[in-house]
């Protein structure tokens, strides 16, 4: 009996890191992030298991899951994963589970994808897609199309649930659109803690000045050079406002910010990860209207 016991402990300690919904019955559907987690469970409901294994407010460029949550992979009936090179510690889980045939939908592969303009990773794709709305639009049809054939999935159902997820995010869309547009040409020059508003920049007409750390992932780090370069097209562009993502350290972005020598404000953003519940960013929706808002707080006149 004590055996037992210790086995159920333990194989619940190695699943703490995951997040679930959905009834203990039904397809199974792992997720790597929590941005995409939380649309698969919008699009779901209850007629999957979605197993989300990003939990809040981590850094999906480095985040790792134990061997048990990997595991999980092989026997799902379907794994979505960001792909473009963002889950940097789960690519040799995600290679594996499609090598053993697990059914993978890989949003960065449904998307037009928008390679980042400046920095060390210039010209390579840019996997941050979510900070677009109409990127969203795309992942939701493709999630429809991949879960329409799971055994257990009712069409009729998913049909009406995607539909009304479309609409939230053509909403939200719109929502944006309106918003940015009271920001003035000349103010909207984005500056982040790294590489992270691609597809909003183009999306929204903003210009991404630059970032702190001049690459693509967290993982990098900025030298004395790339900080006095950045602070310089800052005082020239006369940026009023940086902004850091709420899960890092801002340190090196109130460095900058006294490096520049001007009057630059530091605003937090939720970039990188969705929070816990009543945090600000519980949901993919609730994220990106908190920081279209602030966005356009720290830009506008």
């Amino acid at each position: 009996m004590k055996l037992y016991v210790l086995m159920a402990l333990t194989g619940l300690l190695s699943l703490a890191g995951c997040t679930q919904s959905g009834g203990s019955d039904g397809p199974q559907v792992v997720v790597t992030t929590n941005i995409l987690g939380n649309v698969v469970e919008e699009v779901l409901g209850d007629q999957a298991r979605v197993t989300t294994l990003m939990q809040p407010n981590a850094d999906p460029h480095s985040f790792e899951i134990s061997a048990r949550q990997a595991a999980l992979m092989d026997d799902a009936d379907l794994v979505v994963s960001n792909g473009l090179g963002l889950e940097e510690g789960l690519q040799q889980h995600l290679d594996r589970a499609a090598k053993t045939g697990a059914p993978m939908l890989v949003a960065g592969d449904v998307i037009n994808v928008v390679p980042y303009a400046s920095g060390d990773a210039a010209g390579t794709p840019d996997p941050h897609f979510w900070t677009d709305p109409a990127a969203m639009l795309d992942v939701v049809d493709a999630l429809e199309t991949s879960t329409a054939t799971i055994d257990g999935i009712d069409t009729e159902r998913l049909a009406a649930q995607a539909d009304a997820y479309r609409q939230e995010l053509t909403q939200l869309d719109t929502e944006m659109t309106t918003v940015f547009a009271a920001i003035p040409g000349s103010r909207r020059s984005l500056v982040t803690n790294h590489h992270v508003f691609g597809y909003l920049a183009k999306r929204f007409g903003f210009r991404v000045i630059g970032a702190v750390i001049p690459g693509g992932t967290t993982l990098a780090a900025p030298s004395a050079a790339d900080l006095r370069d950045l602070s310089t097209a800052i005082d020239q562009a006369g940026v009023p406002t940086i902004f850091a993502e709420s899960s890092q350290p801002d340190r090196l972005v109130q460095v900058l910010a006294g490096e520049a020598d001007i009057d630059v404000d530091v605003a937090e953003l939720f970039t990188e990860s969705l929070t816990a519940p009543g945090e600000g960013a519980g949901t993919y929706l609730e994220m990106m209207r908190a920081n279209t808002e602030r966005i356009a707080t720290g830009l506008g006149p």
